[in-house]
């Protein structure tokens, strides 16, 4: 069975994905495209921005369990 766009998008970094959807934007915003590319390239484009939006919660969730403790020294909490 092949991969869908989805499965493809979820395997990427933050970086790579934010560098695609700038790609992408880039090349809508140039009005350059085919109908049914441009259509293609935004519907990958919200799926790269879905993927940045989890990644980068999923982040403030990490750096919102960093406890600072009195004496300056830091742990992670542990989430219930």
């Amino acid at each position: 069975m092949a991969a869908t766009a989805a499965d493809d998008v979820s395997k990427l970094s933050f970086e790579d994905a934010l560098g695609e959807l700038e790609r992408i934007v880039r090349g809508l915003e140039s009005g350059q495209q085919k109908l049914e590319d441009a259509i293609s390239c935004y519907e990958r484009g919200a799926l790269l921005r879905r993927h940045c939006e989890q990644k980068l919660a999923e982040a403030e969730a990490r750096v919102q369990r960093i406890v600072e403790h009195a004496d300056g020294s830091l742990s992670v909490a542990k989430l219930d």
